[in-house]
């Protein structure tokens, strides 16, 4: 991006308030999923969508300018608090949901021709759909614990109803075993959530201080030296096991392979790009509080354990999968458990690394779905196994699925390379995380063997059935070429702005 478009985005922004473009972003897909209700053509539901997803992402860009000059929004007595970190999980959340609602036009439209869902349930993924962002969205923006709480729990019940489009028997087996421990799990978060706040009304200024404010992430962080040390240890175990659980950190991950392999692709994307992040907010926020309370250590030394821990169950998880999707949730267990990792590494080359590698996933997973359920479309099956010579039967398919996958297991120049080397530079570089980085070594080459070993034999080689020669829709081939694009993009050279956003973003930790 020049510097003359930054300064004409900055004159825009000058005569946007922001209070106009947090409540648009907040509002809009609430009016998108009105309107889907009203006007239930195929069509309508279609572009209704992608223009909501069009819209959010562009004031979300406008938003993202407006951080990056001056570093935090309050609003409404700081009910809405936008700050830099929080800046980077809407940022993916608006470009994610927009990439699944352009590929949802050729996914849902095949699943219709196909008659795998009715009018009726194609309304019903579209309401969903748009709920399900709107749920998102409230995460990273509500100061408020309590409420965020309350956000990650919605998306937990709107996506069991995404999951279950189908009403297919597994499809309804796996999205109650993603209700009940999802909800299990967020239930230990919400005890700690409490604690928190039970720590913070007990502490010597509590008389000066309004008691409903208390509950605000900024208050507790504020007043989080003067917390009781033995509260804060247990509520911070309540919490990486709780919002540990929705984020997919092994061993709380159990629901996720079976979620994602049944969900509608689209959904799948959003689920593993962006829903996992928008938990992972949730645990990094009370690591803060809790490191200005009783230092890093303490909450950095979980992080790295149950980071250490998602990496080793997801390589060996992967290495003898056989069902595509589910190779594909596991790798999302190993990336949030390298993410988790990096946090708990420190440092900030580390923090860093976490941020961008957070950036970075949620832009190749996509990829990686969207690209399998055209394949799976195609080959009309999900194992790996009966799924052979992409590059002949479905060539523009085949580039992008083995840019993704290459990608995906780290390789140069694309842009997972460059966050995993800044994790493992971070870790080496502390005589304390030495260990755990060499494991992680041994762990990421396992899983290098297992995806490589299936990319190449899915990608070349002989079709076991006759299957026409070509692609299944434009459309999804836009999608897919917009996150090959950043994938490259990212892999070589970060724009100025982001990385302006990150560097604060790493400030935050750093101030505790």
């Amino acid at each position: 991006m020049t510097r003359k478009m930054i300064t004409m985005a900055n004159s825009i922004i000058k005569m946007l308030p922001e209070s106009f473009l947090i409540m648009s972003i907040i509002l809009t897909p609430i009016l998108s999923g009105i309107l889907v209700t009203i006007f239930k053509k195929k069509r309508f539901l279609e572009t209704f969508s992608v223009l909501s997803t069009a819209f959010i992402l562009f004031l979300t860009f406008f938003l993202f300018l407006y951080i990056v000059d001056f570093k935090k929004i309050t609003l409404f007595n700081e009910f809405f608090y936008v700050d830099s970190l929080s800046m980077v999980v809407l940022l993916l959340i608006s470009f994610v949901s927009f990439v699944s609602s352009i590929y949802s036009v050729n996914y849902m439209g095949k699943q219709y021709q196909d008659g795998l869902v009715d009018d009726k349930h194609l309304v019903r993924y579209y309401q969903g759909f748009n709920i399900f962002i709107f749920t998102m969205i409230l995460v990273p923006i509500i100061n408020n614990t309590g409420l965020m709480w309350v956000a990650i729990e919605a998306t937990t019940l709107i996506s069991v109803l995404l999951i279950m489009i189908y009403v297919k028997e597994d499809a309804i087996r796996s999205a109650w075993k993603y209700l009940i421990i999802a909800t299990v799990g967020l239930s230990f978060a919400l005890i700690g959530t409490i604690f928190f706040y039970y720590a913070n009304i007990h502490d010597p200024l509590s008389s000066v201080q309004p008691e409903e404010d208390k509950i605000n992430w900024t208050n507790m962080l504020q007043n989080s030296k003067l917390l009781d040390p033995m509260i804060v240890k247990i509520a911070f175990i309540f919490i990486i096991i709780g919002y540990g659980t929705k984020a997919g950190i092994a061993p709380m991950h159990t629901w996720l392979p079976d979620a994602h392999s049944e969900s509608p692709t689209p959904i799948s994307a959003m689920l593993s790009g962006v829903l996992l992040n928008c938990a992972l907010y949730g645990i990094l926020r009370f690591h803060l509080i809790s490191s200005g309370s009783i230092g890093e250590e303490y909450s950095a030394n979980l992080l790295v354990i149950f980071g250490l821990l998602s990496v080793g169950i997801a390589s060996f998880s992967i290495l003898f999968q056989k069902d595509m999707k589910r190779m594909l949730a596991y790798s999302s267990v190993e990336h949030i458990g390298i993410i988790t990792l990096a946090f708990g590494f420190g440092g900030l080359v580390g923090i860093y690394g976490a941020i961008l590698h957070m950036i970075n996933h949620a832009i190749v997973k996509p990829l990686m779905f969207f690209a399998n359920g055209k394949i799976s479309q195609k080959y009309e099956t999900k194992a790996m196994s009966k799924i052979k010579g992409i590059f002949t039967i479905m060539p523009v398919t085949g580039v992008m699925f083995l840019i993704g996958g290459l990608a995906i297991i780290g390789l140069p120049p694309f842009n997972i390379f460059l966050s995993k080397f800044m994790i493992l530079y971070s870790g080496f570089s502390s005589n304390n995380n030495i260990l755990a980085s060499t494991v992680l070594i041994i762990l990421l080459a396992i899983i290098f063997v297992g995806f490589i070993r299936n990319l190449v034999m899915m990608s070349f080689g002989k079709p076991k059935t006759q299957i026409d020669n070509g692609e299944l829709g434009n459309l999804s081939i836009i999608a897919m070429g917009i996150l090959v694009a950043f994938i490259i993009i990212l892999g070589m050279y970060i724009p100025e702005p982001l990385d302006t956003l990150i560097n604060d973003a790493v400030k935050i930790f750093k101030v505790v």
